[in-house]
């Protein structure tokens, strides 16, 4: 046992070196992208696995259409990216294999579909993969119900957390296992400044810090501590801090929830409580997720990739709005607010005129048709 002991103990060593040269890395200064000068805009899309070369083919045919202009001028490029699949991923044991990860940093954005994530062993979760190769640390989910005056946004720490060692931890075989998380000062204050120069530049006045700093005295205690030394240099700004259980039932209270406006949290909760955000605005299939960094920015559906049979044994009939919500903020995010607006437009046109059924009945439009009526209403 001893011997398992001082193998985890330098196994943790290594990760404690690793996560401080991240931290210093952070600590100089990171130079912005402007997307609206660069001269070519390169926009990698990526299908995924299961249902994503499905949504994916969508959202590709509509942003052809939306950015025709710019491609034709040489001023746009849609760029496909293959071999991100679960299949050549288990095949090169890589969660993100080097050809594919060599072909992505040639682009300046991403519209990705969803990728399967193994359970157990030792491969990493793509998304997990690229967001540190990227250094995504800003995971932005936006949920909005209006007949319940709910405008919320989400912004969840992306590169750090029980997501960055997750698939590192150790075991003593038949004695017990363990993983880490962790928290560091750099990434802690760039998402809350994110967070908080989100709600000046729109006009909110209200940002929930959630986190379980009772019981995570250290990790989550730090991030609640350097959000507030942040939201101090916000004095319009109203932060509060809130528990993470108690903010999953505050969601669900209709006399309390629409109060809320943007919320900051650490990577682990950020990605339950959006989860449980997007149902309530209509299921996971409704909402996009934004990872955006300093240099790159990747757009995607917030689901899984789910088994591409439903219920005619056809994964064709999934549903693309997700996808597209993602492909509507990628627009935003790089500067074409009009090409945006068309395109959220057209789908709220096709919903309302229940064009798409629920995600995975196979009674309503396939997802391609589901396209063609956004096309037309372009």
């Amino acid at each position: 046992m001893e011997k398992f002991i001082e193998e985890a103990a330098e196994q943790f060593k290594t990760l404690l070196r690793e996560q401080i040269q991240r931290q210093e890395k952070m600590e100089k200064a990171a130079v912005k992208t402007d997307f609206t000068a660069v001269p070519k805009l390169i926009i990698g899309l990526i299908d995924g696995d299961g249902i994503g070369p499905v949504i994916m083919a969508v959202a590709e045919k509509l942003l052809r259409e939306l950015l025709k202009e710019d491609i034709a001028a040489g001023k746009a490029e849609l760029r496909k990216i293959q071999g991100l699949t679960i299949e050549n991923r288990f095949a090169l044991n890589k969660s993100v294999p080097d050809s594919v990860l060599a072909e992505i940093k040639k682009c300046h954005v991403l519209l990705k579909g969803p990728t399967t994530t193994p359970k157990g062993g030792g491969l990493e979760s793509a998304n997990v993969c690229l967001r540190r190769e990227l250094d995504l640390y800003a995971n932005v989910r936006p949920v909005s119900i209006p007949e319940k005056g709910i405008d919320w946004c989400f912004f969840r720490e992306n590169t750090e957390g029980e997501y960055a060692l997750g698939s590192r931890g150790i075991e003593l075989p038949e004695k017990l296992s363990m993983d880490f998380k962790v928290t560091t000062d750099g990434g802690t204050r760039r998402i809350a400044r994110a967070a908080f120069d989100y709600a000046a530049a729109n006009g909110k006045n209200r940002l929930a810090i959630v986190t379980k700093a009772n019981i995570m005295k250290k990790t989550d205690g730090m991030f609640s501590r350097i959000a507030h030394e942040v939201g101090e240099e916000y004095p319009e700004i109203i932060s509060e801090d809130y528990y993470i259980d108690i903010m999953c039932a505050n969601l669900l209270n209709e006399e309390i929830c629409s109060k809320f406006q943007v919320f900051l949290l650490p990577n682990l909760y950020g990605d339950i409580i959006t989860d449980e955000a997007a149902q309530l605005q209509g299921g996971v299939g409704t909402a996009g997720s934004a990872n955006i960094g300093d240099r790159y920015a990747m757009f995607e559906a917030i689901h899984g990739s789910a088994p591409r049979k439903v219920e005619r044994g056809d994964g064709d009939y999934a549903n693309p709005e997700s996808i597209l919500k993602a492909a509507e903020m990628l627009l935003r995010h790089v500067g074409k607010q009009q090409a945006a607006d068309r395109l959220s437009r057209a789908v709220e046109l096709c919903l309302k005129e229940g064009r798409v059924k629920i995600t995975g009945r196979a009674d309503g439009a396939t997802a391609l048709e589901f396209g063609d009526y956004i096309l037309e209403k372009l």
